[in-house]
């Protein structure tokens, strides 16, 4: 199908997310998944070094967060679609560990991976909320690009639409009710485009009022929550519903409202940046023999100040007339 001047009418989903590698099922969404991490460890990695922090930190924290944030988006994802696999002709419970087959809530994957980073951050001598202001904007990188996944998998999309950007929907995978129609409102794009302008917002908001104790991750939070709201209004995919709206409208309402009163009170309490990242008396090697070899310097200054003062008394009482 092709619109004006040759362009295609709808964005044409992928004729499969699943490749097989030998006996080897190498899925899309795992790919755009594992893509967005390596992306948001590189991002986080160098905007943590100009923090003052060690390069390569970020890959160690990465192995306790990144699998922590995981189960928590899994978890998060079957809580708020519990009727779905426990139900009444629920799909059951090895359905609700088949973790490739799309199905991964943020607020939960923020939730457990703040938690790894806790935790790696107390293992490694580290302040948790420079920290999260390092991994913000990589996180919105990350999830723009996860979202492809959900592109493959041809899932997350919106209602009927015929604008040239809407995606056609294979008829397997069309909700029930909506059989008749093939293109539809491709929510996964615009939520992958939102965090990529939420990641430069934060970036260039962190450069203009060097953002610190963790208010350039409430200034993400808040921002994403935004744009997920009016998303989810948009959504027809199955989810569980709150006075008739979407559990997330009501999620991304209380945590955006959370982020926001966050970024307002710390910032006329802390303003500005920490003027370290480490934990006292966890600061690296390096920092601390260079703090001995700069206090070593004062002292030593301090001493020939000391050494040159009798001369100069002696100077003036042999030569009380010199000027």
């Amino acid at each position: 199908m092709t619109g004006l001047v040759g362009w295609p009418a709808a964005i044409p989903s992928p004729s499969t997310g699943v490749w097989q590698l030998g006996p080897i099922p190498v899925r899309a969404y795992a790919l755009a998944i594992i893509l967005g991490i390596v992306v948001a460890v590189v991002i986080a990695d160098r905007r943590w070094v100009a923090r003052g922090g060690t390069k390569g930190t970020i890959a160690d924290v990465a192995l306790w967060a990144v699998p922590a944030g995981i189960v928590g988006a899994r978890l998060y994802h079957v809580f708020t679609d519990w009727s779905t696999y426990f139900g009444p002709d629920g799909l059951g419970l090895v359905a609700a560990l088949k973790i490739w087959q799309g199905g991964l809530g943020i607020w939960g994957a923020v939730a457990g991976g703040m938690l790894g980073a806790w935790y790696g951050a107390r293992r490694y001598g580290l302040l948790l909320p420079p920290l999260a202001d390092a991994v913000a904007p990589a996180l919105a990188v990350a999830q723009a690009i996860g979202r492809l996944g959900n592109w493959a998998n041809q899932e997350l999309f919106g209602g009927p639409s015929s604008v040239p950007w809407a995606v056609q929907i294979d008829p397997a995978f069309r909700p029930a009710g909506y059989e008749q129609f093939s293109t539809f409102a491709p929510t996964f794009l615009y939520e992958s485009l939102w965090c990529l302008l939420v990641a430069g917002l934060v970036v260039l908001a962190d450069r203009r009022w060097r953002l610190g104790h963790g208010r350039a991750f409430a200034l993400y939070v808040a921002l994403y929550c935004l744009g997920r709201l009016l998303i989810e209004m948009v959504r027809i995919d199955e989810a569980t519903r709150v006075f008739g709206l979407r559990v997330n409208i009501f999620t991304s309402i209380l945590i955006g409202l959370a982020g926001v009163v966050y970024f307002v009170v710390v910032g006329r309490r802390h303003p500005g940046r920490e003027t370290t990242v480490y934990r006292p008396g966890r600061e690296p090697k390096a920092e601390v023999e260079a703090g001995a070899d700069e206090a070593s310097d004062g002292a030593d200054e301090a001493s020939d100040g000391a050494a040159a003062a009798p001369d100069k008394t002696a100077k003036s009482v042999q030569d009380p007339g010199g000027g």
